[in-house]
C-alpha cells in the first residue's frame, strides 16, 4: 500500500468532507469566486460545452460543479439494445461478474452483494455484468441512464470516503464495496438492472432526481419508487468527483465494445457494449 493510500486511512475523512460540503454550499461572493476560479484554473475547465459560460453565472461551487451542458452537447447513442455510459469520464473496469465477483483493478476484485448491500441482489447479478466509470474532477457530474428502465428502489449505503482513483483502486482491498454509495435498482426489458453511484474522499454529496440530495446516516437508508427513466435521461449527480458502476444481470447478455477497455476515455451517451434479447 502506498504512502497516498495509507494518509487516507488517517485524516478523518467525513469531517473533511462535511466542511468542503459547506464551503462548496457556500453563495458568500468571496468564497464561491475563489473556490470556482480555484478550481477552474487548477484543472483547466473549459465552459465551452455548458449552457452558463461565465464562471460569474454560477451561484456556489456545488451549482459550478453539477453545471449543465447545453441542448445536444452530447449524442446518446441509438442502437434499440444498447448500454450508454452513465457519465464522462473513463473506463476504470467493465466485464464479466465471476462467481459473485466484479474486478477492481489487477489482482483485486470485490463481492458484487457487498457492493449492493444485499445478498439477494448480489445472487441475482452474480453471473452478469458490469463497467465502471470513473469520474474526474474537471469531468461533467452529472449521472444519465445506461438504459430504458423503470426506477424501483434506491439504497443509501454509508461506507468510507476513500478516493476512487486508479491508486486507491489498486491499493485498497474492496474499495467500491466499502465507500458510501448509493444503489439504485431499475426494472429493465432484460430484467433487473442496476447504476451504483459511489462516494469519494471530499465528495460533498450524492443526489438523484427521484431523492433529491441524500442526507447521510449511519445506517442503510431504502426507499421504494415508480419512475420511468428513458436512456439518456438524467439519473443524479455527484457534488464533486466520484464513480458510477452499471451492473447488468446474466440475462442481458451483455457484449462489451473491444474499445472499451481500461483507461478508455468516455462520454456520457457513449455506446459502451450490447445486450442480446
Amino acid at each position: 500500500m502506498n504512502v497516498f493510500t495509507t494518509l487516507q486511512q488517517f485524516v478523518p475523512q467525513q469531517k473533511i468532507s462535511k466542511v468542503a460540503g459547506r464551503l462548496a454550499a457556500s453563495r458568500h461572493p468571496w468564497v464561491k469566486r475563489t473556490f470556482i476560479r480555484s478550481f477552474a484554473k487548477a484543472y483547466d475547465v473549459s465552459l465551452d460545452e455548458y449552457e452558463r459560460q461565465s464562471l460569474n453565472a454560477y451561484e456556489s461551487f456545488n451549482d459550478f460543479f453539477t453545471r449543465e451542458l447545453q441542448d445536444n452537447a452530447r449524442i446518446i447513442d441509438a442502437s434499440i439494445n444498447g448500454i450508454v455510459s452513465p457519465a464522462d469520464g473513463m473506463i476504470s473496469q467493465l466485464g464479466q461478474i465471476h462467481d459473485h465477483k466484479i474486478l477492481q483493478a489487477k489482482g483485486r476484485d470485490y463481492d458484487i452483494g457487498q457492493l449492493l448491500a444485499d445478498s439477494a441482489d448480489g445472487d441475482y447479478f452474480a453471473d452478469g455484468s458490469f463497467a465502471t466509470v470513473y469520474l474526474a474532477p474537471s469531468n461533467y457530474h452529472r449521472v444519465h441512464m445506461p438504459f430504458d428502465g423503470m426506477l424501483t428502489k434506491t439504497r443509501y449505503v454509508p461506507g468510507t470516503l476513500f478516493s476512487v482513483n486508479n491508486t486507491t483502486a489498486a491499493n485498497v482491498p474492496d474499495l467500491f464495496a466499502r465507500n458510501e454509495r448509493l444503489v439504485c435498482l431499475f426494472d429493465t426489458a432484460y430484467g433487473k438492472a442496476a447504476v451504483i453511484m459511489v462516494g469519494a474522499m471530499i465528495v460533498a454529496g450524492i443526489e438523484t432526481v427521484a431523492t433529491g440530495k441524500i442526507i447521510r446516516t449511519d445506517d442503510i437508508q431504502e426507499a421504494d419508487h415508480d419512475m420511468s427513466l428513458k436512456k439518456g435521461d438524467e439519473l443524479g449527480r455527484f457534488y464533486l468527483g466520484s464513480t458510477a458502476i452499471v451492473v447488468l444481470p446474466k440475462a442481458a447478455k451483455t457484449d462489451w465494445q473491444d474499445t472499451m477497455k481500461h483507461g478508455s476515455t468516455v462520454q456520457m451517451g457513449q455506446l459502451l457494449g450490447n445486450t442480446k434479447i
